[in-house]
């Protein structure tokens, strides 16, 4: 059974790994010139601090979630595994929460703040955004998987020992 939780997480703990580094990559090579009435404009990632949140976030998950399969189990360190999970999740949901709102910004624009909406000028740049969102909403998925997946491994015994 241990080897079976083993192997499980590991899948678990590599697809994320693959989604985040994915969303972060996504994330980083967006970027885009285009004229909008005779002026240059150029978006890029960088210019926004929550797409630099959600690169730095989902790259500490990356290495995260790389680290952890090396944990041995029953180890000292792997008694703080959930705990980290738990803690690396929140950032990772904070990140797509952050990045979400100013990507639905530059969709949508405000109305109320008189802020126009910039993707019909910027296509590409926002379709890549929308591609990073996706790819992390995806890792964030996953490891909330693995959290309660490994909820499930720490209850399962307390539970069943009466």
């Amino acid at each position: 059974m241990a080897k079976l939780y083993r192997l499980i997480t590991a899948v678990l703990r590599l697809a994320v790994a693959g989604a985040a580094a994915a969303a972060a990559i996504i994330m980083v090579t967006s970027h885009e010139t285009t004229s909008f009435f005779g002026i240059e404009m150029e978006a890029k990632y960088s210019y926004t601090p929550s797409f630099i949140f959600f690169v730095v976030a989902f790259a500490v998950g990356f290495a995260y979630s790389l680290l952890v399969i090396l944990v041995r189990p029953g180890s000292t360190a792997s008694r703080l595994v959930l705990l980290s999970d738990v803690v690396v999740g929140m950032l990772l949901a904070g990140a797509v929460a952050a990045t979400g709102a100013i990507a639905d910004v530059g969709k949508n624009g405000n109305e109320h703040a008189g802020w126009l909406p910039i993707c019909p000028q910027v296509r590409a740049y926002c379709v890549h955004v929308e591609g990073a969102l996706i790819a992390g909403f995806v890792s964030l998925l996953v490891h909330f998987l693995i959290i309660m997946y490994s909820l499930h491994a720490v209850a399962e015994p307390l539970c069943c020992s009466h």
